[in-house]
């Protein structure tokens, strides 16, 4: 019988705050010339775009599955949080284990290799922990081991160097305490924002694998809470819930997808991060989740345009906390969790499985940043009525960091004022 590794995933919450312009870029809002202004290695920017189509691909391919499983609620998650812990996962697979997982995180590997995923995601990790100023960005790996399981010294130096993974050792044969240890150093690495990730933890685990991400972006032109008021927010046909609504006028990165019958709002934080806040009309919201893709991201990009408009967008915090074990199966990263799993490049013997992946995440939107700032500016007002673009039914908001391409984060408000 094989021992388990309890591998856990997990996501810290992002604090937003409000927007500058941009020109328009491709399709993950970032202009591709302005990536080797802001990337002094290009060697290693080249390692790290080239995973950019197929973690687009996970993340949207997992979107779509959970959504499926989650029709009517409220949906966060880190694609990139969970992609980059199964590549590091992957390091010790072999076999059809291996290529399974690799294959599920939609990489082909007929036209990338193994070594050039695992630099890639080196990359991505290394360059997500340097972001620029105004983004807080902090993605990591670590792995909890009983004293009595070996790890293969080439598998903990390549995690170390390629994933930059912590180890600790762990007595799961005591599980408050192993408990108390993993979630104490989750909530420490992830600013408090994720707590009691892992409970009633199995004591015959031997291992458990847990990755990170903690996003706190500010707006460069804060929202002002005496603009703030309460409003109503249409949760479905027979739920109307009251909302503290944020405002602002300006001019705004604005489409309207008549395809998918969605209307585009594209906000920038300082720093390296954007927000797609992406409205479907009444009763298009199944259509919009089903066909989103990184396709559909690229023409939005390119037909973003300034508009003037009323900005109405919801104050709210949500979070997720799922077992995504079965989704991964449906696609495709089934031996890891089975008796056939081949995880002989962690320890050298073929006696572990995957038993849980837990993946948590939470959001947190507001007015404005941490730090205050004074500034005066003068708009000019169009003598016509500038139209009004109001977040007042389910919506999908989209977090990518532009110097990098990653989607940091999806999520599905259903209905803003539920926590979780």
């Amino acid at each position: 019988m094989k021992n388990t590794i309890y591998l856990s995933l997990l996501l810290a919450g992002f604090h937003t705050v409000a927007h500058s312009q941009l020109p328009p870029s491709d399709h993950n809002g970032h202009d591709p010339s302005d990536t080797k202004h802001h990337i002094h290695h290009e060697g290693e920017a080249i390692a790290c775009l080239k995973l950019v189509p197929n973690n687009a691909d996970f993340a949207f391919q997992f979107f779509r599955e959970v959504t499926q499983e989650t029709p009517n609620k409220n949906i966060f998650f880190s694609p990139v949080s969970i992609s980059s812990a199964f590549a590091m996962l992957a390091l010790g697979a072999r076999s059809a284990t291996q290529s399974q997982i690799l294959e599920g995180l939609a990489f082909n590997l007929t036209e990338i290799q193994e070594k050039e995923i695992h630099e890639g995601f080196h990359n991505l990790i290394h360059m997500l922990n340097h972001p620029e100023g105004g983004v807080q960005l902090n993605l990591g790996n670590a792995i909890f081991v009983t004293e009595k399981l070996k790890l293969l010294r080439k598998f903990l130096d390549d995690a170390k160097t390629l994933y930059q993974m912590e180890a600790f050792t762990t007595d799961f044969n005591k599980p408050t305490e192993a408990e108390k240890q993993i979630n104490d150093y989750i909530e420490r690495k992830t600013h408090g924002k994720i707590t009691n990730l892992v409970k009633d933890m199995d004591p015959q685990t031997v291992m458990l694998l847990t990755s990170f991400v903690f996003f706190k972006g500010s707006w460069e032109k804060p929202f002002k809470p005496e603009h703030t008021e309460e409003r109503e927010f249409f949760v479905d046909a027979e739920t109307t819930v009251k909302v503290p609504m944020m405002y602002q006028m300006g001019r705004f990165d604005f489409y309207f997808d008549e395809e998918l019958s969605c209307s585009v709002v594209r906000l920038h934080y300082n720093g390296s991060a954007t927000a797609f806040l992406v409205l479907p009309a009444k009763g298009k919201m199944k259509h919009l989740e089903q066909t989103l893709d990184k396709e559909t991201i690229q023409k939005w990009s390119d037909h973003l345009f300034q508009s003037f408009m009323n900005l109405y967008f919801p104050r709210f915090s949500v979070s997720g906390s799922y077992e995504i074990s079965d989704t991964l199966r449906k696609m495709g990263i089934v031996d890891v969790f089975t008796n056939q799993a081949d995880l002989s490049g962690i320890t050298g013997t073929p006696e572990l499985k995957v038993s849980s992946v837990v993946h948590k995440a939470s959001l947190e939107v507001d007015e404005k940043g941490t730090e205050a700032a004074a500034a005066t500016a003068i708009e000019i007002m169009p003598v016509a009525l500038p139209p009004t673009i109001e977040f007042s039914h389910p919506f999908l908001m989209l977090i990518f960091d532009r110097d990098t391409n990653s989607t940091l984060f999806i999520g599905k408000i259903v209905n803003p004022t539920i926590a979780s």
